[in-house]
């Protein structure tokens, strides 16, 4: 079974982060059994908050892209980049598929002289559009399409511009089969046009078990951390989790809180912390590399994130993974599927910072309860979000889309 997948959020040399987890799923294809090439829509232009942070970080932002080979391998997978211009992101979001589609028609071009038996879209816009643009051009029918949700076409797209609706509904329509990453989702996707859906949840790596000294009765060195991987925008609610340091300051005195991501909401975050009097038990790691985000989030002792639009959230599974249990909002997707699948994960209602509070303090004051909540957390992940599981629900939907 060949595969060729297009996605617009990939890694690349210059962003090793962007798209990683689009990255960890094919590769878990891959290992699953299905011959995988990558074909990534590069819109050169940086974002608008690269653009807002003055000339000198633009033209870096744009140095760096000019300078990307168009033709990268990772970890074995070849990956060809596509560039395309399109107006601003704020203003046609929902047509640049339309703009993609001629380069990358050209791409198609190229890959099916290699031959593939299907495409694989993350994502109903631009991909999706993209690639049913293209094979029309291309006058090619046979080739069916499967496109993955990860939540931006029906928690973002659709809703926020007025053409977004049409064009999610366009590419969800042009799909054999959708993939979702919670039943919330899939659910979501039916309701803007997708005609038949399946779960496949992402994943992550289970390391070995923690060395026997560290099983009991603390289960982390050093003073308790409290942790966030996720980009800086204010929909994670960073700040409820400030707000909470602060008042747990006086039952937790030595209680930290790491930040691993970056984002237009750094500096805000900075002010709240300097304003709460906690500026100096908060650390902010900025965008490291996924292998050290994961790694950073695994030595503290819990993950905090209370974020609302949440579709899955790989950040969380991947600190569960370790015996680090984990903090979501409830009445989002993929928290609320994360925790039904097991313990380990807490949630609390969307904004309430007084809830929050409690939950940290009832966790941090309590070492028995941790452990057991760390191990439970463990455990869900091992039985129900590794990326071998992904793979092979990746690949029996592949299957199932081919039929």
């Amino acid at each position: 079974m060949r595969v060729a997948i297009v996605a617009e959020f990939y890694p690349s040399r210059s962003d090793p982060v962007l798209g990683v987890w689009a990255h960890r799923q094919a590769l878990a294809a891959r290992d699953a059994g299905a011959e995988v090439e990558v074909i990534v829509l590069r819109r050169p232009v940086p974002p608008r908050d690269v653009l807002s942070g003055g000339p000198s970080k633009a033209a870096r932002a744009l140095l760096s892209a000019m300078g990307e080979p168009l033709v990268q391998e990772h970890d074995g997978l070849r990956v060809r980049y596509v560039p395309y211009l399109s107006p601003p992101r704020w203003r046609s979001y929902p047509e640049w598929g339309a703009w993609a589609a001629r380069p990358l028609a050209l791409a198609l071009r190229g890959a099916r002289r290699r031959g593939f038996d299907l495409i694989h879209a993350h994502n109903a816009v631009p991909a999706a559009d993209a690639v049913q643009r293209a094979l029309a051009s291309l006058r090619i029918q046979e080739i069916p399409m499967v496109v993955s949700v990860h939540g931006g076409d029906v928690l973002y797209t659709a809703h926020r511009f007025e053409t977004g609706r049409e064009a999610v509904r366009r590419g969800l329509g042009a799909a054999k089969l959708t993939l979702a990453n919670s039943e919330g989702i899939a659910e979501l996707a039916r309701e803007h046009g997708a005609r038949e859906t399946t779960v496949v949840h992402l994943g992550t790596d289970m390391p070995e078990r923690r060395p026997r000294g560290l099983d009991a009765p603390t289960p982390r060195p050093g003073p308790p951390t409290l942790v966030t991987v996720g980009h800086l925008v204010a929909r994670k609610r960073h700040a409820d989790v400030l707000r909470a340091l602060a008042v747990l300051s006086s039952r937790h005195p030595t209680l930290r809180y790491s930040i691993v991501g970056d984002g237009q909401e750094r500096v805000a975050l900075e002010g709240l912390a300097s304003r709460l009097g906690v500026a100096d038990r908060v650390e902010m790691c900025g965008q490291l590399e996924p292998s050290a985000a994961i790694a950073k989030a695994r030595e503290c002792t819990l993950f905090v994130m209370p974020s609302t639009e949440e579709a899955f959230g790989v950040a969380y599974v991947e600190a569960m993974a370790a015996g680090v249990p984990a903090i979501g909002c409830r009445g989002e997707p993929g928290p609320e599927e994360i925790a039904a699948a097991g313990g380990g994960f807490v949630l609390v209602p969307p904004g309430d910072i007084e809830r929050l509070t409690q939950r940290i303090d009832e966790l941090l004051t309590d070492p028995h309860r941790l452990l057991e909540e760390g191990q439970r957390a463990r455990a869900t992940v091992a039985a129900s979000f590794t990326w071998q599981r992904c793979g092979e629900q990746t690949v029996a939907a592949y299957e199932r889309a081919l039929k």
